[in-house]
């Protein structure tokens, strides 16, 4: 059906509604990865296209726990930290939601800092702790020096 509608003519597979959301960002934000393929095989689809709060796709799939959609975003090479107008990246989203698969993926690359603060001063660590998100907390803990032992 997505396919069909996308081979008409006139059709703008970017085009944002109302709210500056594409069709990409909102195959993320439900995590139809069928569609975000089908979308993401397009020349005239921006896959790091923010919406007007400064989500972008990545952002939202991430906020959603949506696991495999950020890894075709990330495949195709969107800004993994990318903020919105709140300073929040989706590292912090997904930390702040407890989608610990999402933190495992983005804290994998070198290209995300764990420690960006939000307009607010406040770090993903920050926000998962205020939840209660242990399992994430434990994945953002800086690991504890390693003292070498006295002969």
């Amino acid at each position: 059906m997505v396919e069909m509608l996308l081979g008409q003519d006139g059709v703008n597979p970017d085009k944002p509604d109302n709210n500056g959301r594409t069709p990409l960002w909102r195959a993320a934000s439900s995590g139809n990865e069928g569609v975000v393929k089908i979308l993401l095989g397009r020349d005239d689809v921006n896959p790091d296209k923010p919406d007007n709060s400064g989500r972008t796709p990545l952002f939202i799939a991430a906020c959603f726990g949506h696991e495999g959609t950020a890894k075709m975003l990330l495949a195709v090479g969107v800004n993994p930290d990318k903020p919105n107008m709140n300073g929040r990246t989706p590292l912090y989203l997904a930390a702040w939601n407890g989608k610990e698969g999402v933190v495992k993926l983005l804290l994998g690359r070198d290209d995300v800092n764990p420690n960006k603060l939000d307009k607010n001063g406040k770090t993903p660590l920050n926000r998962a702790t205020e939840k209660g998100r242990r399992r994430v907390m434990a994945l953002l803990q800086p690991p504890e020096s390693v003292v070498p032992s006295p002969p």
